[in-house]
């Protein structure tokens, strides 16, 4: 009879693996060179976009600083195009800077309370922020954290485990920055 060796999975870096190859091996360096006319670039009229306070397009605005984000709920039907700027705010705030605040004592990360970008370059660096504190909070949990549910802070992954949750922001992640990358494509053989 043979018998099989099974394999030890360390689930923690499992997950945190399947984010991390993708954003050092292909998302983050898509994003080298990003200009500040990219970074605002309108592709379609009405596009959802960052802008100086005041500026907006939507009768909501979120942010503190000196830009604002276009917002609306509920989301208009059909959602508007958005734009790389809005997008990667979207990415720094929603998906990993609000849960790096609520699981791991970042600074907190609202829609409506966030001191947005003006520039590429400073958006970029609160994406490597808000990336770097998501993630080394996700390496700390362990395998026993990653079992625990996600807690109250989580809405409607309240009762899921953690694990859910990790999944849920890497495809949240690799998703967005998809569309980041098609937006730079856009950009690059734009015609007009």
């Amino acid at each position: 009879m043979t018998q099989t060796t099974r394999t030890t999975i360390d689930w923690n870096e499992t997950l945190v693996e399947q984010a991390d190859w993708h954003w050092k091996n292909q998302l983050r360096a898509r994003f080298e060179g990003l200009t500040d006319d990219e970074y605002l670039w309108e592709p379609v009229p009405g596009a959802w976009n960052v802008h100086r306070r005041g500026e907006g397009s939507t009768e909501i605005q979120g942010g503190t600083g000196a830009m604002t984000i276009d917002w609306a709920y509920p989301a208009p039907e059909p959602t508007p195009v958005t734009t790389i700027a809005w997008r990667l705010a979207h990415v720094i705030v929603g998906v990993l800077g609000a849960r790096a605040h609520s699981h791991f004592g970042a600074p907190e990360a609202d829609y409506f309370t966030f001191d947005y970008a003006a520039t590429a370059d400073e958006a970029l660096a609160q994406l490597d922020s808000a990336y770097a504190a998501w993630f080394d909070g996700v390496r700390s949990w362990g395998a026993e954290g990653l079992a625990e549910p996600c807690g109250p802070a989580e809405g409607p992954f309240a009762d899921a485990s953690r694990a859910t949750l990790v999944l849920h922001i890497n495809r949240e992640l690799i998703h967005h920055g998809a569309e980041i990358a098609l937006l730079r494509d856009l950009w690059a053989h734009r015609t007009t």
